[in-house]
């Protein structure tokens, strides 16, 4: 049974699901991917949990087209993170999905956090992390103000992949690491961060181990129950998927976001990066920004083009083209600046600029924001990575990623496989059902490179001149940016 037995891993990422079905050697049988909408109206950025639902139905219907669903051992799920699901008790939206890039909550944010002191901070989470506009906590409040019919009418508030193993399962359970800045050292929610809310801690979900199985579903094709894990968010997920798993690794992933992430025993508290509690031994220091390829996307709508039209004009342009300055704050900013009402600015814009200098400044400027987010990395983890383990799908093009490593000054080794949270939440389900007695031994043929980019000295001298002036470039526009967000 073991060298027949199929692995589905599903991400419920920001625009699309993919579900893809591995082998017990991680490769790739079946893949299926689509895109569903995202609701937008100034700082609300919502999504419907149907359409998560109605991707999967198409998913499994297509696997069972193929004659796998009777071979599938394992099912692993992964989703973004902090996209929030405020449910009754039968696991019925109430509300559409808050999703992370929502600033809604972000007066409800400020509020709860400067409620915090520096030693609770500390004492919770080993970091001076605090609440944000994204926060589990934050959301409950607003939602308890705002709309106190739905709050009312709210039994759990789940992440997506846990609404989602819901649906298939019955169980409504979430995981201690996914809870990241509501859970403390201990691996509990912190109790006395919930209590200042109302109501707050009864709504919160049971915290299981992720390499546990959360119940058991029947696919279509199937006559079978087949064990689904509880399972990690995207970041863990895509961490190990991109084979870091050891004291010093370091990650970039990019998709919708940027997502930088450094694994360090050590913990010296800095201002801007997350620490999670430890789990499986390893201690992950990350710095999620807000606007990677959601700046990308941006772009190509405006100019009604497509990101490889983009890659090309950008690609032939000198090197020691005019500068100009992107801060891609296009929804705010999250990590290392935590800034809400930030917003996307370009700088330094002539007459004799077109559409690829300004996409070679959203290349760029979206680089930029990940070395702020490394700095505050190396600070939290007492650490320099020389060298990036990266997957997602934003790094598809060779022009970025040389742009990425010119401004990080660091060499950045590419994943062979497209989808690596697929791919860890399908490694960590095979761990959580018996098929496979660890995560190394699940994932030791299955995580390869294709390409490694090395800084390049021209382009890293221009990076160089640029860096030096995009933090003053935001701490000088914050103030009217501010004040121009406020009048959304």
């Amino acid at each position: 049974m073991a060298t027949q037995a199929l692995i589905l891993g599903i991400d419920i990422g920001t625009t699309a699901v993919k579900a893809v079905v591995y082998d017990m050697e991680g490769a790739e049988r079946h893949r299926f991917a689509r895109a569903y909408p995202t609701r937008r109206a100034g700082a609300f950025v919502e999504q419907d949990p149907a359409d998560w639902m109605a991707c999967l139905g198409d998913a499994f219907a297509g696997i069972a087209a193929e004659g796998l669903a009777p071979a599938i051992a394992a099912i692993g799920i992964t989703s973004q993170v902090n996209t929030h699901v405020f449910a009754d008790d039968s696991g019925r939206p109430m509300h559409p999905a808050i999703t992370w890039a929502d600033t809604r909550a972000r007066a409800a944010a400020a509020a709860l956090d400067a409620t915090i002191t520096q030693q609770e901070r500390l004492a919770w989470f080993g970091a001076p992390m605090g609440v944000d506009a994204s926060h589990m906590a934050a959301r409950m409040a607003w939602m308890e103000e705002a709309k106190p019919e739905v709050w009312a009418a709210t039994a759990r508030v789940l992440l997506p992949k846990d609404w989602v193993i819901g649906q298939l399962t019955g169980a409504h359970v979430s995981d201690p690491v996914s809870q990241i800045g509501a859970v403390g050292q201990d691996g509990r929610f912190v109790a006395d961060l919930f209590a200042r809310i109302e109501g707050a801690a009864a709504r919160l979900p049971e915290l299981r181990d992720p390499a546990s199985v959360a119940g058991t579903t029947t696919l279509p094709g199937a006559d079978r129950p087949v064990p689904v894990a509880t399972g990690l968010m995207d970041a863990w997920a895509s961490m190990f998927g991109v084979g870091v798993k050891a004291e010093g690794d370091a990650m970039y992933l990019s998709g919708t976001s940027e997502i930088p992430g450094v694994i360090s025993s050590k913990v010296h508290p800095a201002e801007g990066a997350l620490v999670f509690p430890p789990h499986m031994g390893l201690t992950l220091h990350a710095a999620p920004t807000q606007s990677g390829g959601a700046s990308l996307a941006w772009l190509c709508r405006l100019f009604d083009t497509d990101p490889d039209t983009l890659m090309a004009e950008v690609a032939a342009l000198a090197p020691e083209g005019p500068g100009l300055l992107f801060l891609p704050h296009l929804s705010g900013e999250r990590a290392p600046i935590w800034d809400a009402s930030a917003r996307g600015t370009f700088l330094g814009l002539d007459a004799g600029m077109g559409r690829a200098e300004m996409a070679r400044a959203v290349l760029e400027g979206v680089a930029m924001s990940v070395r702020l987010a490394f700095a505050a990395l190396d600070a939290s983890s007492g650490t320099h990575a020389r060298l990036l383990q990266c997957g997602g799908g934003g790094f598809a093009s060779d022009t970025w990623n040389q742009i990425r490593s010119d401004v990080l000054g660091r060499g950045l080794q590419r994943l062979s496989a497209r989808d690596p949270g697929a791919l860890g939440a399908a490694a960590l389900a095979s761990v959580a059902a018996g098929l496979q007695p660890d995560l190394d031994t699940a994932l030791a043929h299955a995580v390869s490179f294709d390409r490694t980019y090395e800084p390049d000295p021209r382009g890293a001298a221009r990076a160089e001149a640029l860096y030096a002036l995009y933090r003053p470039a935001y701490e000088a526009a914050r103030a009217t940016n501010h004040a121009l967000a406020a009048m959304g």
